[in-house]
């Protein structure tokens, strides 16, 4: 089921990927993420900016529904509230990998789609999860529902594929 993905975006120049599963199919037990990336896509994430330019990668279909800006525009996220760092703060605190220069949600796209490198991503696991005391905090200052406690919170929570409108 190898298949062979080149890209060549903004990016990545003459990047080469194995899709070694089935999409969506065969995540690490302990990776259980709540929203597919297309999810996340059409309910607002990254204030439109971050996959604006449509790589080529990423399944066509993803891009029906999703909010897209070639700016940044707050009112395109979830909850309308700015939640994220600039990618110089990514970089700066070591959390971009070279595989993937956008950050982690390119990591999770590539995963969903089926790509596997053992060691990087149980790193972008681990991230993934240390989300939780996020997690914790909003459900021990909100009650279950209540959107408008904690948007940003909340808005940050969405961009790691926890669905945080259950919450």
């Amino acid at each position: 089921m190898t298949k062979i993905i080149n890209v060549n975006d903004k990016f990545q120049k003459d990047y080469t990927y194995e899709l070694v599963v089935p999409e969506g199919k065969s995540f690490a037990v302990e990776f259980n993420p709540q929203l597919t990336p297309k999810q996340m896509l059409e309910l607002g994430v990254f204030g439109g900016e971050y996959f604006a330019d449509r790589p080529s990668d990423l399944p066509d279909d993803w891009w029906q529904g999703a909010k897209l800006s070639k700016t940044y525009d707050k009112n395109l996220n979830y909850f309308h509230v700015s939640a994220s760092q600039p990618l110089s703060v990514w970089k700066k605190k070591g959390w971009i990998d070279q595989r993937d220069p956008r950050g982690w949600f390119q990591w999770y796209c590539r995963y969903y789609m089926g790509r596997r490198i053992e060691d990087y991503d149980d790193w972008q696991i681990k991230r993934w999860k240390a989300i939780q005391r996020h997690i914790a905090q909003l459900q021990k200052s909100c009650l279950v529902g209540d959107l408008n406690c904690r948007p940003r919170q909340r808005q940050a929570i969405l961009h790691w594929a926890y669905d945080s409108r259950k919450l």
